[in-house]
C-alpha cells in the first residue's frame, strides 16, 4: 500500500514532500504549476482611449481627459469640445467615429513633443543671448519678476546650511 505523502509548504508554489515510501529521493523538490486561465475567461478590458500619442483615461469625462494631454489645458479642452459640438460625456462612452473626430481635432495644435521641443529652444535662445530671463534660467532662478529673499524654494532646490553661522538669542 501506497502511503499519502505530507508536504511542508515553504513557499506558495514550492513544497517539500516527506516520503517514507523508497521510490522518491528523500531530499528532492517537487514544483507546482501555477493554474492559469485563458484571458478569454479573465475579460480583457481596453482601459484607455489613446488621443494624441498619450493614453487618456476612459472613466472621466472628456474635457477633463483631454486635460492628460501635454499642451491642452481646460479652456483649450472646452474649445475642442465646442468647435466638434460633441457633448462632455464619459471617455468609455465615445464611439470610434467620435474618437477618430476628436484625435483629428487635437492634432491641429501643438502638443507633446513639439511643444516641449518649442519651448527647450526657446528657452535655449535666451541662454545664448545672455538676456536677463536667459541668465535667471541659466542660475536656476525664477524670471518673472517674483522675490527670492523668503520663496522661490522650487527653483533654488533645497536649504542648505551653512556651516558657523548660528541663530541670535532671542
Amino acid at each position: 500500500m501506497a502511503q499519502a505523502l505530507q508536504a511542508t509548504p515553504f513557499l506558495p508554489s514550492l513544497s517539500f514532500p516527506r516520503s517514507t515510501t523508497t521510490s522518491r529521493k528523500p531530499n528532492s523538490l517537487s514544483f507546482r504549476t501555477p493554474t492559469t486561465t485563458p484571458l478569454k475567461n479573465r475579460g480583457l478590458k481596453i482601459t484607455c482611449a489613446r488621443v494624441g500619442g498619450v493614453e487618456i483615461p476612459n472613466n472621466k469625462r472628456v474635457q477633463y481627459s483631454l486635460q492628460y494631454i501635454h499642451g491642452i489645458g481646460r479652456t483649450r479642452a472646452k474649445q475642442i469640445l465646442c468647435d466638434l459640438k460633441m457633448e462632455n460625456k464619459i471617455t468609455k462612452d465615445l464611439s470610434e467615429d467620435e474618437l477618430i473626430i476628436l484625435r483629428r481635432e487635437v492634432s491641429n495644435y501643438m502638443i507633446e513633443g513639439d511643444l516641449r521641443r518649442f519651448n527647450a529652444l526657446a528657452i535655449k535662445r535666451l541662454k545664448e543671448i545672455q538676456c536677463y530671463r536667459g541668465i535667471r534660467h541659466i542660475k536656476g532662478l525664477p524670471c518673472r519678476g517674483q522675490r527670492t529673499k523668503n520663496n522661490c524654494r522650487t527653483l533654488k532646490g533645497k536649504r542648505v546650511a551653512i556651516a558657523g553661522k548660528k541663530k541670535a538669542p532671542r
